[in-house]
Parts: C-alpha cells; sequence; structure tokens
C-alpha cells in the first residue's frame, strides 16, 4: 500500500468516525477522553496503593529529583502551584513524603519523600506500567511507539500555551 493510498485509508476511517458522532474528530474531545480511560485504568490497576495519578506523578518527580520546592515540583509535574499545594498535605499525612522551610528563605517550602514514599512509588511501578500499557493496547504494537511520539512532540510543541507549564527537560 503507497503513502497516498494509506492516507486515503485514513481518511475514510476518520470520516466514517465523524458520522457516528461530530465528537469523534476533535482531538480536544478525543484527548480528554482518553485521559479519562486512562485513569479508569490507572486506578484500578493501582486500587490496592489508594495513589491517583496527580499524586503518582508528584511522588515521581520527588523519587527521580529528590527534595524539591514546592513551585519547581509544580513545574516538573505540570501542575499550577495551588494544585501541587493542595495534594502534599494528603501525601505528608500518609507519611510518603515531608516539608520543610528553605534555609535562606523561610516562605520557600521544600519536600521530599520519606522513606515509606520512596518504597511505594519503587512497588507501584509494575501496577502503574500495566495501566500505562492498557491505554495503548488497542492499537497495533507498531503504532504504540509512534503514538506516544506524537503526543511527546504536540507537548513539546504547545507547552508555552497552558496556565502550569511543563519543565521541558
Amino acid at each position: 500500500m503507497t503513502n497516498k493510498t494509506r492516507s486515503a485509508a485514513v481518511k475514510t476511517q476518520i470520516d466514517a468516525a465523524r458520522q457516528r458522532s461530530a465528537l469523534l474528530g476533535r482531538p480536544g474531545f478525543l484527548i480528554r477522553r482518553l485521559h479519562q480511560l486512562h485513569c479508569s485504568l490507572f486506578l484500578e490497576e493501582t486500587e490496592a496503593f489508594n495513589i491517583t495519578p496527580v499524586q503518582y506523578s508528584l511522588l515521581t518527580a520527588l523519587h527521580q529529583h529528590g527534595e524539591l520546592d514546592q513551585n519547581t515540583l509544580a513545574l516538573e509535574i505540570g501542575l499550577e502551584r495551588t494544585t501541587v499545594a493542595e495534594v502534599i498535605p494528603r501525601l505528608e499525612g500518609r507519611g510518603l513524603l515531608e516539608r520543610r522551610q528553605g534555609e535562606h528563605d523561610r516562605r520557600v517550602k521544600l519536600v521530599k519523600l520519606t522513606r515509606k514514599g520512596r518504597a511505594l512509588v519503587t512497588k507501584m511501578e509494575d501496577a502503574v506500567q500495566r495501566a500505562h500499557d492498557r491505554t495503548v493496547d488497542q492499537l497495533p504494537a507498531e503504532d504504540r511507539e509512534r503514538f506516544l511520539l506524537y503526543l511527546i512532540q504536540l507537548v513539546e510543541a504547545t507547552n508555552g500555551l497552558g496556565s502550569a507549564p511543563y519543565r521541558l527537560p
């Protein structure tokens, strides 16, 4: 099959999906819906740990970078500072992380994982990977990495547009 034929076949499939529902032709709707579905899979796979995807992102960033101030932590996971400030006390209450004031600026709150938090991130890795795998397992194997690459390209290209930027490595 030539590229032109393949492109025509893809367009035909998209047109058929749009006939079923106009929403199926809207990238924003599809991204939001896929996010909902992924969150359901994540919660199903990680039910025993009682951690949300946002909490896991926060824990993962701390696991990777060590101690961070709350503003930097928000940038590391692409969330608004206020959201991060709401999540931290819940995790701190469970003994998964600890906070302290900065030495040079008392207004700065530094956050780091506890031993229990590090252990939890490690214990969750397989369950989280299953959720990620299940999110894309309906795609042909050869298209999964291409799909991930397209998501990376979209996020990197439009990152500056959101109210909560993500610090790109």
